[in-house]
């Protein structure tokens, strides 16, 4: 099988070593991707810095022109890159297709905003001792930025951490997840295929265990993470003077009440706990329904997850496929082996085939249990009554985490008081928190993380404002 190369300052190159990257379905072998040696990394990050003022001085058309590119590149070619994603990754077509489709979308609006990244003015002489000045203020890249992106999006989520850098005009040195390089290298391919410069980007699959190398080095003084909790907190404990962003997972809840929609509810709440076989920070995990409707909605979710079409994720039917790996749904099977053996009881699901886990709905599960205080990163979800709106929202913002929560209602004042009440940084009304939007600002609170994505926020938090004091103006 043929060695894909990784991406260094812009060109291919191969190292000394190889990542194999199996399908988490049937194990079977779908690539190889080169592993860069240390001084190709050395060589990678002195590149970075190198070009960084030239890449700040970057005319907007030219950081539009090459995003639209990969935009459109992505588009022409978007069968065999979802097929790409699953392969290396196992998430099922129906999936792979939506995720090139947000990549797609993700580049074009970064395209977008590289158009409006403009500067501003601001009038000084609002006091007396300002008068004829004026302050011109503009946004300036904060250095060369290291993007670390997880398996469970591997192409969009390394979009997320590419485009906006260059948008603002900052080079970018990517490290995807070991487990799946080759959606990142592709967008390295379509990277080269642009006028941007040698040393605006590179690829690097470099193993975990030499990433802390790349967290220390001062010439990446931004740091963007989307990864698990403890890995994000260590870099951000490790590099206190960096600009470090994390999106860390979350435990995300929904919350059914008396008016809503209740067929509705159950068919996205369904869904969505097991979408990406539950490999999603924003997944459905935990369920809270008004008592007054909750027998009656429970059957419900538990027809639709039953109903879910799991197993070979080539096939078009397939909405849940494998985990990563049978390691994570050994995992998953365990945490809810040990809430059943405390208590909880299985609705549907609860079994495990190699990397497979059913669809799963729990019951009465312990306060205190694993599925219900960390999150499962599985398709597993757990639906417990609620004695109306406060003991809802009480329970959602019991949680370390704090990414997104979603409630089903109709009446406008609940929706303005979970906004207001929610520790989480999205609310999303009338549909589950697994909503995202990627021109939106998406991030979290507490264990969640730091920062935002979404492309002018992430270009936000690339940069920091330069003022230029012009004096002696006929205002």
């Amino acid at each position: 099988m043929n060695v894909t190369p990784f991406w260094l300052a812009g060109r291919p190159e191969t190292g000394d070593g190889e990542l194999t990257v199996t399908h988490p379905y049937d194990g079977r072998v779908v690539g190889t991707a080169a592993v860069p040696t240390p001084e190709q990394v050395e060589e990678a990050v002195a590149a970075a810095d190198a070009v960084r003022a030239r890449a700040a001085a970057l005319p907007l058309h030219v950081r539009a022109e090459a995003l639209a590119h990969v935009s459109a590149r992505l588009a022409e070619r978007s069968e065999e890159v979802a097929r790409l994603i699953t392969g290396e990754n196992g998430k099922p077509l129906l999936w792979a297709r939506g995720e090139v489709t947000r990549a797609i979308s993700t580049f074009r609006f970064a395209a977008e905003e590289a158009r409006r990244f403009s500067a501003t003015t601001q009038r000084l002489d609002t006091d007396p001792a300002a008068e004829g000045r004026m302050a011109y203020i503009t946004r300036v890249p904060k250095g060369p930025v290291l993007g670390i992106s997880p398996f469970n999006f591997p192409l969009n989520l390394a979009a997320h951490k590419v485009a906006p850098a260059i948008a603002v005009g900052a080079p970018i040195v990517l490290k995807p997840a070991p487990a799946t390089p080759l959606s990142a290298l592709l967008l390295g391919e379509l990277l080269a295929e642009t006028d941007l410069p040698a040393g605006m980007f590179s690829v690097l699959p470099v193993p975990n265990d030499r990433a802390s190398a790349l967290v220390d080095d001062p010439r990446l003084p931004i740091v963007s993470f989307t990864g698990s909790v403890p890995v994000g907190w260590a870099i951000n404990d490790r590099a206190p003077r960096k600009h470090v962003t994390l999106e860390l997972g979350g435990n995300g809840a929904a919350v059914v009440l008396p008016d809503a929609d209740l067929d509705w509810a159950a068919k996205r709440i369904g869904l969505f706990s097991n979408y990406q076989a539950g490999q999603s920070c924003i997944a459905v995990q935990r369920v809270y329904v008004d008592r007054s409707v909750y027998e009656e909605f429970t059957p419900k979710l538990v027809d639709t997850v039953g109903a879910l079409v799991t197993g070979d994720p080539w096939d078009d039917k397939t909405q849940v496929g494998p985990l990563v790996s049978q390691e994570a749904a050994e995992r998953v099977e365990a945490w809810v082996d040990e809430a059943v053996a405390t208590g909880a009881k299985i609705l549907t699901g609860g079994t495990r085939e190699g990397a497979a886990y059913a669809p799963t709905v729990l019951a009465d599960v312990p306060a205190d249990a694993k599925v219900s205080r960390e999150e499962v990163f599985g398709p597993v979800m757990f639906v417990q009554p609620v004695d109306g709106v406060d003991e809802a929202f009480a329970l959602v913002n019991d949680s370390a985490f704090g990414l997104q929560a979603g409630v089903f209602t109709r009446n406008l004042d609940i929706a303005f008081r979970a906004h207001r009440e929610l520790d989480v940084g999205g609310v999303v009304i009338g549909d589950v928190p697994s909503y995202r939007a990627d021109q939106m600002p998406y991030g979290g609170v507490k264990d969640s993380g730091v920062g935002r994505e979404g492309l002018r926020s992430a270009m936000a938090d690339y940069t920091e404002e330069k003022v230029m004091i012009l004096t002696g103006l006929p205002l």
